[in-house]
């Protein structure tokens, strides 16, 4: 009984150690990813942490009306074997981000690449008087 209730208190700590080891937390940001944007040059970039995915799996890139549409799935899983415990810990989830891009941005303008756990995105940024549809009309003075 005694070791019974030795195993429920290192239970109820659990949370707590995970906390400070960083788990938790990360389990609590699994909707949000850090993200990062910027502009290089005549680029915009969206760089997310997306550690421990498969792009070609996991990951779905949309556009629509000037917004990036960034949708990721996570499943991870750990198992800790000794002999008289086994623990296995599965972390499952979903998310989505929506972000704005420059004005005037095609779909097939825009590159993604993944490399050791980021999602990094380029757009071309387009000059306001070179925007697909748009005429800039001269006013003259009359």
């Amino acid at each position: 009984m005694a070791g019974l209730m030795r195993r429920d208190a290192f239970d109820m700590l659990e949370p707590f150690r995970r906390l400070l080891e960083g788990d938790l937390q990360s389990d609590l940001n699994v909707s949000w990813p850090k993200v990062e944007e910027f502009q290089d040059g005549e680029a915009m970039v969206i760089r997310a942490e997306l550690p421990d995915i498969d792009p070609d799996q996991d990951v779905e890139l949309t556009v629509a009306n000037d917004m990036l549409r960034l949708r990721a799935e996570r499943r991870e899983k750990s198992e800790h074997k000794d002999k008289a415990t086994y623990r296995s810990e599965f972390r499952y989830g979903s998310f989505v981000r929506t972000l704005p891009l420059p004005a005037g941005t095609k779909e097939e303008d825009i590159t993604a690449t993944y490399k050791d756990g980021v999602l990094e995105v380029r757009a071309p940024v387009t000059e306001p008087d070179q925007v697909p549809g748009t005429k800039k009309i001269p006013v003259t003075r009359g």
